[in-house]
């Protein structure tokens, strides 16, 4: 049977629940509903890697963590409005099987900016000052050895931006007081008068990783990105460069920047992100001492996951009203009538 209107189902993926149904974050944004009450917030029953059709059959909206969202995932759609992936990353949305089967996505922008910049930052300190190398010169007791690693300041240091959307922007706000020079960033879909108001030099790509102190990637994953770094272009680093991810594995190719790293062909790599997640065994990364890695995790915080809850389901709240919600990834959809006599019917509500 059809929910009346003015209920709206929402259902949480599983993987935001540990195992006995208790939230595992601690702020999910679910107050934005307080005085909603024609919102019913659910969760999956059981966490899968891709989200099934059966899954989403009772809802009209959901907000997914880490599942795959395939055009399987949209074969039984015809209450469902739509998806947000908690995040801005949409890699594993099949957006098109989305648009086909009338379903909106939604993304989480400029909710991860702050966070995932400040993250950045920590890692090019803690490459440049050695930080991991040292703590074990301590743990260790060869405190000598400290004289083998003198390490750099931030200062005239050049930052190369891989992508200059909201974080990327927010890392060149953020690193304004550290005395670098002038930012270098390769965005080729960024209209230019956006790179003279941030002060920063539009440059291409293999200009900027022949000039860039730290190349730092901050674009999506996409057919114009997979394997964008490679080893051509790591050979156009200088050997006392950075590399720092914390995007996508995939924009990197993993054989050629373990061989750079190996051999010292570059100073040294920050990764947060892999080829193949999630890392269930040591990864091949951890034999190198010129690597800092972390689980796909270095920017979360009690904030992030606040502030992405929020504009998750504020994004929800706005779908139940009839009301046009931010991060549409298939803006178009909007405009289909058969689409719009589908949120009338679900929502009861006329689409502002």
């Amino acid at each position: 049977m059809k929910p009346p209107p003015n209920h709206f189902r929402l259902q949480l993926t599983a993987d935001f629940y540990d195992s006995t149904g208790q939230p595992k974050f601690m702020d999910l944004g679910l107050d934005t509903f307080t005085n909603h009450s024609h919102i019913q917030v659910g969760q999956f029953q059981e966490h899968l890697p891709e989200i099934t059709a059966e899954q989403l059959q009772d809802c009209h909206g959901a907000i997914v963590l880490t599942p795959h969202v395939t055009r399987h995932t949209v074969s039984q759609t015809d209450n469902l409005l739509g998806l947000c992936r908690f995040g801005v990353g949409y890699d594993n949305v099949d957006v098109d099987a989305c648009t086909a089967a009338e379903v909106l996505v939604m993304i989480t922008s400029g909710a991860v900016d702050r966070p995932v910049a400040e993250a950045t930052i920590g890692w090019m300190l803690a490459l440049t000052h050695h930080m991991l190398t040292k703590d074990r010169i301590v743990r260790d007791g060869t405190w000598d050895e400290r004289t083998a690693y003198m390490g750099c300041e931030l200062r005239d240091r050049t930052l190369g931006v891989i992508g200059l959307g909201g974080i990327g922007q927010q890392l060149i706000s953020l690193l304004a007081g550290f005395g670098m020079q002038q930012p270098i960033a390769f965005d080729p879909f960024l209209p230019a008068d956006v790179y003279a108001e941030l002060g920063v030099r539009s440059v291409s790509l293999e200009e900027l990783l022949g000039s860039a102190d730290f190349v730092s990637l901050h674009c999506p994953l996409n057919d114009h990105t997979a394997g964008l770094i490679g080893t051509n272009q790591l050979a156009l680093m200088k050997p006392d460069a950075y590399l720092i991810n914390t995007a996508r594995g995939g924009i990197v190719d993993e054989d050629a920047l373990f061989n750079a790293l190996k051999n010292r062909r570059i100073a040294g790599a920050a990764l947060d992100c892999f080829d193949m997640e999630p890392v269930v065994k040591p990864h091949r990364f951890g034999q190198l001492k010129n690597v800092i890695l972390a689980p796909h995790s270095i920017a979360w915080t009690g904030e992030l996951f606040r502030d992405i809850g929020q504009t998750a389901c504020q994004i929800m709240l706005d779908l139940s009203r009839g009301k046009q919600p931010s991060g549409v990834l298939n803006p178009d959809l909007l405009k289909r009538p058969s689409f719009r006599e589908k949120w009338q019917r679900i929502t009861g509500m006329e689409i502002s």
